[in-house]
């Protein structure tokens, strides 16, 4: 007896080493603003030195991994763009544990970088579910049995979004929230508006353990053609009396309540001409009271507004702004250790600019190195640094804090086009690029 009890301390002690460190359970990671507890982290990314493993993908995706204790979870097209696979490897070896056909692809082209497989997945470490643009979402056990199955376009209508959907779900307190942000028509499907009736914008709560919708709140908007079309995900914000739920996209920014879906507030005014071609990407980072709304292509300010208001708050509640030449088109900001840093990565710009959250002060800012190539990821950051990959699968790795803008590396994958973020996870570092997911770690 003593044997064995020795024995079972040994196994919970070395379980304990494996998984000691914070998962990577959806698209923004633990704190659902880009940032990670995680420490030991390398500051270089060498093929050499400090590779793990590189794991061959079927079909490449926009999807960011997300990882809970020894398994890493993404999605890809098949190599014939004929299915939509959920994929879940090993994190210590990079083998593939099991690979499931969710739903057919689309053979609609959506550009270069949009596919059915851009929505990230989302696990609770009991299950792990995928959604792709088809409208398609699943549940898996860790283990890849399916839980259960659902198509929203057969009970919502089709999605009108010119470039495909490509908004990540977020699970948060046991609830799964699933934003549809789109046009009133759908020029792209005909018949798909329900016989000529508007087309509705909304956002979904679903029971992540059985698949059923618990709520769905509608949310209009005055925005015009592709202008309503958003990309964000919601995020969830807690303040002293309440917790909010943060969603941004035709031409507004507005507050929920998590149980219910009813607006508490909303802010907006930024197009008053209603320029009707400016679809939303960038998803609200919150830091403390505030939320930082990133609006698009480079027409409109940078806004800080403060949350926990009633009503259209578009003239009481915007904490500060920024030039419109800083706010980013399509990379989500970080938040990490109470600083706010923003990516504008277009090909021409690639400034990286660190912020102080509270009063909009610039600390410091910097072009970031490597091929004038654009940046359709978003910067995670652990260890006081940031990672940041661009489209030419460049990764560049950057002091966080400090008084100056400073480049630690600036290392290429050699790999396909690359539209996936980071992910930071166990004391490890996740590259997805357009056809390998590589593991770095120090060694």
């Amino acid at each position: 007896m003593k044997t064995a009890h020795i024995f079972l301390l040994i196994v919970l002690a070395a379980s304990s080493v494996a998984f000691c460190g914070e998962n990577w359970p959806q698209w923004r990671g633990p704190n659902h603003n880009g940032s990670s507890g995680e420490t030991g982290l390398p500051d270089k990314l060498d093929k050499d030195s400090t590779l793990v493993w590189t794991t061959p993908l079927p079909g490449r995706s926009g999807a960011t991994p997300v990882v809970w204790n020894d398994k890493v979870f993404l999605t890809a097209g098949d190599k014939t763009n004929k299915d939509l696979l959920a994929i879940c490897v090993n994190r210590a070896d990079g083998k593939v544990l099991w690979q499931k056909v969710v739903a057919p692809s689309s053979d609609k082209p959506y550009g270069k970088n949009s596919n059915m497989a851009s929505p990230s997945p989302i696990t609770d470490g009991k299950s792990v579910i995928f959604l792709f643009g088809t409208g398609h979402l699943a549940a898996f056990d860790m283990d890849g049995k399916e839980l259960w199955t659902r198509d929203l376009t057969k009970d919502h209508s089709k999605f009108a979004i010119m470039w495909g959907y490509g908004s990540s779900g977020m699970l948060y307190k046991d609830k799964l929230y699933i934003p549809v942000l789109q046009r009133d028509t759908n020029p792209y499907v005909p018949g798909a508006d329900s016989g000529g009736k508007p087309i509705e914008s909304f956002i979904l709560c679903i029971d992540p353990k059985t698949g059923k919708e618990l709520w769905k709140h509608v949310r209009p908007s005055d925005a015009v053609q592709e202008t309503r079309e958003s990309y964000a995900t919601p995020i969830p914000l807690e303040l002293k009396d309440r917790s909010e739920l943060v969603m941004v996209g035709g031409d507004c920014v507005s507050g929920h309540d998590p149980e219910t879906g009813k607006e508490y507030w909303r802010f907006g005014g930024w197009n008053p001409t209603k320029i009707n071609h400016v679809r939303l990407v960038p998803s609200v980072t919150t830091w403390q009271d505030l939320v930082f709304v990133s609006t698009p292509k480079h027409l409109f300010p940078f806004f800080a507004v403060k949350a926990g208001g009633s009503g259209d708050v578009t003239n009481s509640h915007q904490a500060w702004s920024l030039d419109k030449s800083i706010s980013p088109d399509v990379c989500t900001p970080l938040v990490y250790k109470d600083l706010l840093y923003v990516l504008d990565g277009d090909s021409g710009k690639r400034m990286l600019y660190c912020i102080d959250p509270k009063t909009g002060t610039k600390k410091w800012e910097g072009q970031i190195p490597g091929a004038k190539s654009t940046f359709w990821t978003s910067p995670t950051a652990a260890d006081d640094k940031i990672y940041v990959i661009n489209e030419a699968s460049e990764v560049s790795v950057i002091q966080a804090g400090g008084s100056e803008f400073k480049v630690l590396n600036m290392t290429s994958m050699g790999d396909t086009i690359c539209y996936s973020s980071i992910a930071i996870a166990q004391g490890q570092l996740f590259v997805r690029t357009g056809q390998n997911l590589h593991c770095f770690a120090k060694k």
